[in-house]
């Protein structure tokens, strides 16, 4: 084997014969700086950022926050507490909230 990866749609192209056939937009314009210098991990990270797209966990401290500013009672407070433990289980260990009772709630709201 002479070849250290695959390459499937190289190869899907070479054997249709359009391999060097391309003349679409961007053919033979170089790839902007910051593409080579970052990883594959970094570049998809700046496209999604670029589209819009929020982790799931992110979506959920939003949800959160908006629930505390209304918050008055402790049934409110159980279901925001059951949203934390599962905010919790995907985000950042370093990320990760206490849960809410109703002494601490005016605090909470600050931090969240």
């Amino acid at each position: 084997m002479d070849r250290k990866h695959n390459d499937l749609i190289g190869d899907m192209l070479e054997q249709s014969g359009e391999k060097d056939n391309y003349s679409g937009p961007g053919k033979g314009k170089p790839l902007p700086k910051g593409y080579t210098e970052r990883d594959v991990y970094q570049n998809f990270q700046k496209v999604a950022k670029d589209a819009g797209y929020l982790p799931d966990w992110l979506r959920m401290q939003k949800e959160i926050a908006a629930l505390l500013q209304t918050c008055e009672t402790e049934e409110e407070l159980d279901v925001i507490n059951e949203k934390i433990r599962k905010h919790n289980r995907k985000c950042p260990s370093q990320l990760q909230k206490n849960l809410i009772s109703l002494e601490n709630v005016a605090k909470a709201r600050e931090l969240w």
